[in-house]
């Protein structure tokens, strides 16, 4: 399979372990220190940190490299128009476009901040079940239903659609091949034939997907599933290395605050 996000890697790792609301709050910590931090310090200690908690895990890099493919042609569109389009001192000139130091600077900053941010989220999904994941975020947005927000709706949503994005991959490379085999051809022509030449892909991909929902919301009818209140086969408590991993986050982001702060002007990218 060529995406890792909304998949679930089980292993026998400390961070699987984890209570997923420990998880889920480390995770929200992480992307937003992405963009807090500014000097290499503080982008340093956010590469070791994620290189600790990939070594935890015990999932392969090459697994959390997957969750990559999805974002690369965003990332190369965003990262040209950062580097031609940015005004600032000019370095190198290609034709009437101009290459400036400001926008290299921005370039790398943003193409660290996604990178990490898309492998910090996968290893979230890697190491947290579909259920665990939707525990965690209706017990930590609760307070929510004072407001009438459906908290437990939306959690179950983003759990399904979690769920949905590696079995519609799945579905998209059989459909692809199975195209292929009657002589389908999604490479040659131009842009513009590429794209009608992917209709019949999309149109199956579309009836399975709305097949596989249509089968998923008779099983949870023919469950008797309501939504609101639910009982737990697995109650959610906190053990001794949750707090633990609440203090190593709160020490963290201490430590990126203290580089952007301390160090914040030296060696910026």
């Amino acid at each position: 399979m060529d995406i890792s996000i909304g998949q679930y890697y089980p292993t026998n790792s400390i961070l699987h372990k984890l209570d997923p609301r420990v998880k889920f709050i480390w995770t929200i910590v992480y992307i937003v220190s992405l963009f807090l931090v500014r000097g290499i310090l503080g982008y340093g200690i956010a590469v070791a940190t994620l290189v600790a908690l990939m070594a935890i895990s015990r999932v392969p890099f090459s697994t959390l490299l997957k969750s990559m493919k999805a974002v690369w042609f965003i990332l190369i569109i965003t990262a040209v128009f950062n580097l031609f389009l940015t005004r600032g001192t000019v370095v190198f000139t290609l034709g009437p476009l101009h290459i400036t130091e400001e926008g290299i600077r921005l370039t790398v900053r943003m193409a660290v901040r996604l990178v990490f941010l898309v492998i910090g989220a996968s290893l979230m999904t890697l190491t947290t079940t579909p259920t665990a994941l939707t525990d965690a975020m209706e017990n930590l947005f609760t307070f929510l239903g004072v407001f009438h927000v459906p908290v437990h709706e939306i959690a179950m949503m983003m759990s399904i659609a979690l769920r949905f994005i590696p079995i519609l991959t799945e579905e998209t490379d059989k459909i692809k091949k199975a195209q292929i085999a009657r002589g389908a051809d999604f490479e040659s022509g131009n842009f513009i034939q590429r794209i009608r030449a992917m209709m019949p892909l999309l149109v199956p991909l579309f009836v399975s997907a709305f097949r596989r929902a249509n089968d998923l919301a008779m099983a949870m009818e023919a469950r008797c599933y309501h939504g609101g209140d639910r009982t737990r086969m697995k109650p959610l408590k906190y053990a001794k290395r949750d707090f633990n991993a609440y203090l190593l986050m709160c020490l963290y982001l201490a430590l990126c605050i203290f580089s952007r702060v301390a160090y914040g002007t030296l060696f910026l990218l």
